[in-house]
């Protein structure tokens, strides 16, 4: 078994004992989507510690747009319930890069490619991509991306 998976199920029985509702239904969610994740396909297997990150990521954009959505209908209870379940996810993803440091690898990759114009986003989003997995949401890169090729 993976470690992120052990510490998750001991987190897990941590919360029970504690009584942390909030960490308690998060971390039950996660361990449930990546069973999930694992059953799915045509043969059942073990994810390993990147995979797990992957869907932990995957779970705490859920929670982050969940929260936008109910901020905007005015259901503020509901989008704080989901902001502390995407806290507590966060705690177990790497640290986030910052717009300083992904903009200093885009500009490697752009520098490195010898690339300009919007033509060349996939070129360099390739490169990026390898180097920022789990640090940095998509979205976040390819605003990036194509800030600095236009």
């Amino acid at each position: 078994m993976s470690a992120l998976k052990d510490k998750l199920k001991a987190d897990l029985s941590a919360s029970m004992k504690s009584r942390d509702e909030v960490r308690l239904r998060t971390i039950r969610m996660a361990l449930a989507a990546i069973n999930v994740e694992e059953v799915a396909g045509k043969q059942a297997r073990e994810l390993s510690d990147d995979e797990i990150l992957k869907v932990l990521t995957k779970e705490a954009k859920k929670r982050r747009e969940a929260a936008e959505a109910f901020g905007g209908a005015g259901r503020e209870e509901q989008a704080k319930a989901e902001l502390d379940e995407q806290a507590v996810l966060e705690e177990y993803l790497p640290a986030q890069l910052s717009d300083e440091e992904l903009g200093r690898i885009v500009d490697e990759a752009v520098a490195e490619l010898g690339v300009s114009g919007p033509q060349a986003m996939g070129q360099v989003m390739k490169v990026v991509n390898p180097k920022v997995a789990g640090r940095a949401e998509g979205g976040r890169v390819a605003q990036i991306v194509r800030a600095r090729l236009s």
